[in-house]
This record gives C-alpha cells, structure tokens and sequence, in this order.
C-alpha cells in the first residue's frame, strides 16, 4: 500500500529547476496577452457579452450573434441631450480613423429608455451617426439586468410639465473582443488617438 510519507522527495536543486521552469512559462503567457493598452484593461474582470434583446430592426439578438465582431457597448438613449449624441459621433470619427478594418467593429447602444425607445426610432438615431450602429432596445427587466451585468446604472428622472423627463445613466464605453470578453473600458473623454490606437490593436489581433 502506497503511504504518502514515502514518497521521494525532489532535491532542493530540483524543485528549484521546477519552479523558474513554471514561472518563464506564466511569463512567457502573459506576455503574449500583455498588449500595450493605453485604456483601462478589465480582461477578466467584467463578465462575456451575453444578453437577449431586440435591435433596431425588431429582430430578437443575444450577445451570441456579435460574436467575430469587436463590440463598443454604450448604455444611452435617443433623447439624451448632450453626452450620448456626442458619445455616438465620438465613436464614428474613431471608426472612419480606423479604416476599413473599422467593418470588424460594431457600436452596440443599448437604450435605457425602452419607452420612448422603439426599434424604429433607435434605427433612425444609431444611423444617423454610423452604418455600423445597432440599436439594441429589450423590457425594462431585460435591460436593468443587462446593466446591472456591467455595473452600470440609470435612473428616470421625475417627468417635466410637457411629460419630456430625461435619464440619468453611466456613460462607460465598454469593448469586447471578438470573442465577446470583456477587453476595456473607456468614457466619453477619452482621446480618439488612444481608442484609435486600442480598437486597431483588438481588430488585428483577433482577440
């Protein structure tokens, strides 16, 4: 009967030998994955693209059917202000900046405004701004889940004498790579130059 305590053990030296092997194998892994970000990096850190929700054509889509594609997620809705129509053109002089590689991405805006926001109108607005916007839209529970996935929040504000009320909601930019992980986040403020330069990156490397 083999006893645990009669097992050989590795010498020093060994063991020793065993370990730097394992940490140049982590090294050399990381490695192939540290690319130079110049945005906040949340690889493992925020959960897949997964959701069921509808797009701007009425068609029923889950995070599934963006899969091979590098997705910009972007909480807002079509009478929003100031900060998504500047969000959503923001994000098209980024993509015409990228060139033709910018056809492997797709802005997602996910509405958190499902009453006012039907797919038509979500339709007319995302392509207003790009071809290469999707309006997604879904039921309130829907939606505050989705949110709630990527710790983001919004709130209806109370509604004003002619019934107009606006949403207030974060206004993180979150990226995908084409196998839906979460890769990045960014805001509204940050630079073209360095989205340019992170969506370039997860475009050509394909991950």
């Amino acid at each position: 009967m083999h006893r645990p305590d009669s097992c050989t053990k590795p010498s020093r030296l060994v063991r020793l030998v065993l370990l730097l092997g394992l940490a140049l194998l982590l090294a050399a892994c990381h490695r192939e994955d540290n690319l130079p970000w110049r945005l906040t990096d949340i690889s493992g850190h925020m959960p897949d693209l997964a959701f069921q929700l509808t797009d701007d054509t009425g068609r029923p889509v889950t995070g599934e059917d963006y899969r091979g594609k590098v997705v910009l997620l972007y909480f807002g809705y079509t009478h929003c202000p100031d900060v998504c129509p500047l969000t959503l053109a923001h994000l098209h002089a980024v993509l015409e900046r990228v060139g033709p590689k910018a056809d492997g991405a797709r802005i997602l805006f996910v509405s958190v405004d499902p009453a006012r926001d039907t797919p038509a109108i979500m339709h007319a607005y995302v392509n207003a701004f790009d071809k290469r916007a999707v309006g997604l839209t879904g039921t309130p529970r829907a939606l505050e889940a989705l949110s709630k996935r990527y710790r983001s929040a919004f709130t209806r504000e109370p509604s004003q004498a002619d019934g107009q009320y606006e949403v207030s909601h974060s206004s993180a930019i979150y990226l995908f790579d084409r196998q839906g992980h979460a890769r990045l986040l960014a805001t509204p403020a940050a630079s073209q130059d360095d989205l340019v330069h992170d969506l370039y990156l997860l475009l050509e490397t394909g991950k």
